[in-house]
């Protein structure tokens, strides 16, 4: 592995320039036109005559460009730690199943009133609860996935099962979904085209906290992650401890895609594309270098796909989950097409 010697400041100075940039441009964009010098006044502290135009830069476009950037980083990051774990360019952060339990928390709270009707009562449909069900649905998932790694040993073997524990709790989800009612129905619809404009600061802060944990986690397997590229077996030679190692990844990229999705719903194709972006942009393969920068790079590019979906000056909202989608995609196959080896 070739070891970096290089600086790369100037190029983490201009991701991080950009990133302040766009965030700017994201909160000063919305269903409500706000001159962009009164939204500068607001977030450096100063008051505005209209005070409705102070309420919404600082309770809902702050807070959802700070949840873009947690939510593109988070992603980013936990992408990179799954395509080096299982050295495959396609793995991204859904590959263990935990997004979609998440998904199938959140899907037996809004559709499965009907069929467990004695837990009715109990439920309060509101972001709260959400929340709740999506983060006990990764959390039971990630208990699965745990079990599994403890008895294989090969990364290509839990990668497939991590793939049918998604296909699983899919086909759970669809049979909730043919005896739902229209509303139920509705409701998980619109969960599943993902948002980042709906968390408040207390919400806001406990994702914080989330991915900071997450990222720590992350922070901490750096080496491990320098030695699998190469390889499970030099990964051993060089003293790493092998099952350790994967708990540490495969917990740090739970908290990060579980937590991330029970907030903002599955959005694709930011933990997919952003690693293979930031590859192409720092062309290193050292982890110290990668992460900070692929934190980074996915807060853009999610920031940006947030500006596109809210329609500026509008009162329409494109699913944030289908920008991902349309932009990442083709960066994906513009990639293949164009390296037609992604580094592994």
């Amino acid at each position: 592995m070739k070891i970096v010697k290089g600086s790369y400041s100037a190029w983490f100075f201009a991701l991080l320039l950009m990133l302040i940039l766009v965030m700017l441009l994201n909160i000063s964009l919305g269903s409500v036109s706000i001159p962009f010098k009164d939204t500068i006044k607001v977030i450096f502290g100063g008051e505005l005559e209209t005070a409705s135009w102070e309420y919404i830069v600082l309770n809902y476009r702050i807070p959802k460009a700070l949840t873009a950037i947690l939510v593109g980083g988070g992603l980013a990051v936990s992408g990179l730690l799954m395509q080096t774990l299982f050295r495959n360019p396609l793995a991204g952060p859904f590959v263990l199943g935990i997004s979609s339990g998440a998904s199938l928390g959140a899907a037996l709270l809004l559709m499965g009133a009907s069929l467990l009707s004695g837990f009715a009562l109990m439920q309060f449909l509101n972001d709260v609860s959400l929340v709740i069900a999506a983060s006990a649905g990764s959390v039971l998932v990630l208990l699965v996935v745990m079990v599994v790694a403890n008895r294989v040993r090969d990364t290509m073997t839990l990668l497939i099962i991590g793939l049918m524990f998604g296909s699983i709790t899919a086909a759970i989800v669809s049979v909730l979904a043919y005896f739902s009612d229209a509303e139920q129905l509705q409701r998980f619809i619109f969960w599943s085209y993902g948002s980042v404009g709906n968390l408040s600061w207390n919400q806001l802060s406990i994702l914080f906290s989330i991915v900071l944990i997450g990222l720590l986690f992350a922070i901490g397997t750096i080496k491990s992650l320098n030695a699998f590229l190469l390889g499970e077996n030099y990964a051993k030679s060089l003293g790493i401890p092998l099952k350790k190692s994967k708990y540490l990844i495969i917990t740090a990229t739970s908290l990060l895609a579980g937590g991330i999705t029970a907030f903002a719903g599955p959005i694709a194709f930011i933990g997919l594309a952003v690693p293979h972006l930031t590859r192409q942009l720092f062309h290193t393969m050292e982890h110290r270098i990668l992460l900070p920068a692929v934190f980074l790079y996915g807060g853009i590019l999610m920031l940006l796909c947030d500006c596109i979906a809210q329609l500026p000056n509008s009162a329409n909202v494109l699913p944030i989950n289908a920008i991902t989608s349309i932009i990442g995609a083709p960066i994906v196959i513009w990639l293949l097409v164009k390296k037609r080896k992604l580094f592994f």
